[in-house]
């Protein structure tokens, strides 16, 4: 009877009114609020799919790794590469992955994708004459930077509404959305690290500004410190930049000092957030704990012990105690310091971040200067990318600087340092990014604000008095108002096609050959190329019963390995230093030479790339344009080998050093090297069909991606051609 009370018709006719009667109330502001990121992320999302027109494949040379690396995690658990040898690359050594990767971006993109399939989502698969996109794991870290890409954006909302309000917040997430130089490094395949960086950096400046902040309970404050450590210790899981935002931290946290800004909830954050973040960073196993003692981790130690001080002399009464107990300390530091230094404890700066903070210190290392994305960025590279945006950015400086809050200070700090690390290195301009967003959106902000006030006032009569004392008016207001709009949809429109839809719109390195240019479909012959390798030295190896051992430029490593599926002797990770310039020695050396080196690392075959036109002259997208480099590298002299420019071989210079276009001459240095016989075979094979002036002794021809005397131009007018040799010891 008290069951039948208790679920009586009108009982449970009563409590389902009272849930229907319950509603979710939300005012108009926040509903359209909502409904703006909601647009600024389907925007970043779909502005990021645009390569997809070429086929879903990973761009550029890293991802391919970063896949394998995913790979692995899924198909042996997520802490098994910890044991991992791998010998397909760098033959015959090999590459202790542990001591040389970094996990955390392929550890997110495992635990997503396990996620994933555990929900039954969908994975998108397209058919395709890549070999690997019948993989989901392939598939899916296709996508994944995609998805980071905005989730980042979503994290930019948050931060720029905490310095500058929800307006700050929404237009610095449509700037970062639609910001080129972040774009083309989270775009469809684009599966690096920086994917994961960036939204580790944002995510860890929004938690620690919130950590510091006085109106806030010391209980809210470690659960900031908490989430700021952990976002921090996770991008020294992810990316070697991490010192960047370590490093700007302990310099805002010396700002706010000399500010005389010290605060017990200051120096509770920093110890909570670091000792976290270092306690993650330890336990990698590239770093260990030999990270500690590098130069760039020092200071965050010693801002540590600063900040310790500053406690302990708060609480010190006297004036005579805290002299003697601050000289006291500063010479216990010195001395520490020196014996620290003394016995060697202290690692130097590493050359690739020395070379950020010095560019003319890569002057130094042919390996690092001959990467494209480390030289430093031209000053009119940054208005291309920036548009007029780049004139907001001193306005943003000015206004954060005028009202100098902890917040503020942060976001010039940020905007000073990444401006001057772009100029130092193109690649930087990705750090660059979220700060000039942040920087416009502010200035936009401010200055509009004045006008949008005038334009919401209400009518009024006014006497002419009032009149001629009245210096902005609506119509000025107004007028202002649609210029800044203009400036702003011109930013994203002009030049045609649109600066940021152009970035965007741009085929993966796969898909356009390794060429810079944009096709009107996928160009395959490094596919193709990578597919016969696939299959064909798989039954090279079986009939020859040995491993087949490819040697490249270090470029083409991670295509080989990956794709290929082929062992190779360097990839893109350029760690063995040594291998490298053996490469480079051995393709500028004569054949009897390049033997030699070939043999002491075993390898089967050679491959060359080149690019050229329909009549023959270098086109400087392939190795044609990368010789210098492998003669730099090993040390050796490139003039004594001639000058190399476009649609010319290797020729002399008369005792002047002018070239006479009427009376060129060949090098014999340079054309008995076996990187331009390799190619110069290639080439007139190509082009000339089985004639060539070219006689190769070690080599023989195993497979081009052109056909011989009929070659595909792309838009009529570059050939890419792939060629792979095979070496026949036995002469």
């Amino acid at each position: 009877m008290k069951i039948r009370k208790l679920f009586s018709r009108e009982k449970i006719f009563d409590a389902l009114k009272g849930i229907t009667a319950v509603r979710f109330r939300i005012s108009h502001s926040s509903l359209l609020q909502a409904s703006l990121v909601l647009l600024i992320l389907f925007l970043a999302f779909i502005v990021r799919l645009l390569p997809l027109r070429w086929g879903p494949y990973l761009s550029e040379f890293d991802p391919h790794w970063y896949y394998r690396l995913t790979k692995h995690m899924v198909e042996n658990g997520p802490f098994a590469w910890v044991s991992w040898h791998d010998y397909t690359s760098w033959y015959p050594y090999g590459r202790d992955v542990a001591a040389r990767a970094f996990p955390g971006l392929a550890l997110t993109a495992a635990s997503f994708y396990t996620i994933a399939r555990i929900l039954g989502l969908p994975i998108p698969s397209t058919p395709s004459i890549h070999p690997l996109t019948t993989d989901p794991v392939f598939n899916f870290c296709v996508y994944f930077p995609a998805l980071m890409g905005t989730l980042t954006c979503l994290v930019m909302y948050f931060l720029g509404k905490d310095i500058g309000g929800k307006h700050v917040g929404l237009f610095s997430a449509l700037f970062l959305a639609l910001n080129s130089s972040y774009i083309s490094r989270t775009s469809l395949g684009f599966f690096d690290d920086e994917t994961v960086g960036i939204f580790g950096i944002l995510l860890f400046f929004f938690f620690f500004l919130r950590s510091i902040e006085t109106q806030r309970s010391m209980r809210g404050n470690f659960i900031y410190a908490v989430g700021a450590g952990l976002s921090l210790g996770y991008l020294f899981s992810s990316w070697g930049a991490a010192r960047y935002p370590a490093a700007m931290a302990v310099l805002f946290v010396f700002v706010l000092l000399l500010l005389r800004r010290y605060s017990s909830r200051l120096f509770f954050s920093y110890s909570t957030t670091f000792g976290i973040a270092l306690f993650i960073a330890v336990n990698v196993p590239k770093l260990g704990l030999s990270f500690l003692t590098g130069s760039e981790i020092l200071p965050i130690l010693g801002m540590f012990l600063l900040l310790g001080l500053y406690e302990v002399v708060r609480n010190i009464k006297t004036l005579k105690m805290k002299t003697i107990f601050v000289f006291g300390f500063l010479a216990l530091g010195v001395v520490f310091l020196f014996a620290l230094s003394e016995f060697g404890l202290i690692r130097p700066l590493g050359f690739k971040y020395l070379s950020v903070l010095n560019p003319l210190a890569r002057l130094e290392s042919p390996l690092v200067e001959s990467v494209q994305e480390h030289r430093p960025a031209a000053w009119g590279s940054f208005y291309y990318d920036l548009g007029i945006g780049a004139f907001f950015v001193p306005i943003g400086l000015f206004f954060a600087l005028r009202n100098p809050t902890n917040r503020n200070i942060f976001l010039a700090i940020f905007g000073l340092t990444t401006l001057y690390f772009a100029g130092s290195m193109v690649r930087l301009t990705l750090l660059l990014a979220p700060a000039f967003c942040l920087l416009w959106a502010l200035a936009l902000v401010r200055l509009t604000k004045p006008f949008i006030t005038v334009m919401k006032e209400a009518p009024m009569i006014l006497r002419r008095k009032m009149r001629l004392e009245t210096h902005v008016g609506k119509e000025f207001s107004g007028a202002f108002l649609i210029l800044m709009f203009l400036l702003l949809t011109l930013t994203f429109t002009l030049p045609y096609p649109a600066r940021v839809l152009d970035h965007a719109y741009m085929p993966t390195t796969l898909a356009a050959a390794s060429m810079p240019l944009k096709p009107t479909e996928t160009v395959p012959d490094w596919i193709e190329t990578l597919n016969w390798m696939h299959d064909n030295l798989t039954l090279w190896e079986q009939e020859h019963r040995k491993r087949a051992v490819v040697a490249s430029w270090w470029d083409y490593g991670y295509w080989i390995t990956v794709i290929g599926n082929k062992t190779s002797l360097a990839d893109n990770g350029t760690w063995n230093s040594t291998q490298i310039q053996q490469i480079g020695k051995m393709f500028m050396s004569n054949e009897a030479e390049a033997i030699e080196i070939l043999k002491e690392y075993e390898a089967t075959h050679v491959l060359v790339f080149t690019t050229f036109d329909t009549e023959g002259r270098d086109a400087m997208f392939g190795d044609e344009g990368k010789w210098r480099w492998m003669a730099r590298i090993p040390g050796l002299d490139d003039n004594s080998f001639g000058n190399y420019t476009l649609g010319v071989d290797w020729i002399d210079e008369d005792e002047e050093g002018d070239v006479d276009e009427g009376e060129l001459q060949a090098n014999s240095k340079g054309q008995n090297s076996v990187l331009y016989k390799l190619m110069r075979y290639g080439k007139e094979m190509t082009l000339q069909g089985y004639n060539s002036t070219i006689q190769l002794e070690y080599f023989e021809e195993a497979y081009f991606s052109q056909e011989h005397g009929s070659p595909n131009p792309i838009a009529g007018a570059y050939i890419p051609l792939v060629c792979v040799y095979e070496i026949n010891h036995e002469i």
